[in-house]
């Protein structure tokens, strides 16, 4: 690996670490992947979604929704082949493949000529997403690009883990906070004792089959609309 391109992911990994929300991060790895892979000039990073969906996060172009969207409504093509266990998966000179009969044609059509998908994966949680690179300008992937991509990825995954972490916990916080707003609410309306007005919300909650930061939250909305009107 060159000095240009050692000092590339250095600073790509840099950036992706520091901290920010998971929307940022992915841009992030996005942007970062742009100057530590050249070979590639259409990059996106896709999520494995809490229902399963993968989903396209974040992307240098509108190619690369239309190549992701081709790939996982087809159930085809290097990115979920990569997602699918496979880690890394290279498709230089894509046009003589003959792995994915399906997505070829409309990749084709769109002016795919190389493509590397690479899984984003943490031990303790498995597959997290992708990161997609797409050349419509070289068919060739060398293997330095193979390596750079792998090494890549590892920072990729570590920092949107951790990313997806501290929005959990925020949320969580956030959850708690809205919860003791709603049954501070409960107990001065109804006159109600701590544990009575958290028995309310829960009962709320189970009759209604709705979340109780749902019940929760429409509880404070509620208020805030009194207290405007009053």
């Amino acid at each position: 690996m060159d000095t240009t391109m050692a000092r590339a992911i250095a600073h790509a990994a840099q950036q992706m670490h520091r901290p920010a929300t998971v929307d940022d991060t992915l841009e992030v790895i996005v942007r970062s992947a742009v100057e530590a892979l050249p070979t590639f000039d259409h990059i996106g990073v896709s999520t494995v979604e809490k229902d399963g969906r993968i989903v396209t996060r974040a992307s240098t172009s509108a190619l690369v929704l239309e190549l992701d969207d081709l790939q996982y409504s087809l159930a085809e093509g290097p990115c979920v082949a990569s997602m699918d266990g496979d880690d890394v998966v290279p498709a230089p000179r894509i046009a003589g493949d003959e792995r994915w009969p399906h997505y070829l044609p409309g990749a084709l059509a769109l002016g795919l000529r190389s493509q590397l998908g690479v899984r984003l994966h943490l031990d303790d949680h498995g597959t997290i997403g992708g990161l997609n690179l797409y050349s419509t300008t070289s068919d060739d992937i060398s293997e330095e690009d193979v390596a750079v991509a792998a090494f890549f990825a590892t920072h990729a995954a570590l920092a949107l883990g951790t990313a997806r972490h501290v929005e959990s916990l925020n949320q969580a916080v956030a959850t708690r906070q809205l919860i003791g707003q709603a049954i501070g609410i409960l107990m001065e309306r109804y006159v109600l004792s701590e544990q009575a007005a958290q028995a309310f919300l829960w009962r709320t909650s189970s009759h209604g089959n709705t979340k109780v930061r749902a019940v929760a939250a429409d509880l404070v909305d509620d208020a805030d609309r009194r207290a405007r009107s009053a």
